[in-house]
């Protein structure tokens, strides 16, 4: 029999990623039907949620890379909004507009997986060391639920 590595993640922290898609749908959708204030008001607890998650991952390296990947992904995501609300889309600083400034965030996340890729998901120690992390965590969760 094949041995089968499976994926989990403590509740607390999917409970939380799966507000953070809410959020984040919200966000978007108010910028789809250009809804632009509680689009404004919709980047503060999107952004904010995604640090938290970013935060709470940061003993899982892997875990966490990702997470700052998605809270430059969403940073870049915020720009490209508020320059198209507001008209800063285009020649904001001469043939460049916010839309173009998006291009810093999503390359430093680019960056970041590519570093991960390519050095460490490949290393089998480093991939140990993560798993165990992991069910570290998976434990601490369940601690916490017995003592509440």
């Amino acid at each position: 029999m094949a041995h089968t590595n499976i994926y989990s993640i403590p509740y607390r922290f999917r409970r939380i990623e799966n507000l953070h898609i809410l959020l984040w749908l919200i966000k978007d959708a108010c910028w789809a039907v250009n809804f632009r204030v509680l689009g404004m008001i919709m980047i503060i607890p999107t952004l904010a949620v995604a640090v938290i998650i970013t935060w709470q991952t940061r003993g899982i390296i892997s875990e966490l890379l990702h997470n700052i990947v998605v809270a430059l992904w969403i940073t870049a995501n915020c720009t490209w909004m508020v320059g198209e609300f507001w008209g800063w889309d285009e020649n904001l600083w001469g043939p460049y507009g916010l839309r173009q400034a998006t291009v810093i965030p999503f390359s430093i996340g680019l960056l970041i997986l590519l570093y991960y890729y390519v050095f460490l998901a490949r290393d089998e120690n480093f991939k140990a060391r993560m798993a165990e992390k992991t069910q570290a965590a998976i434990e601490e969760e369940i601690r916490r639920r017995k003592t509440l």
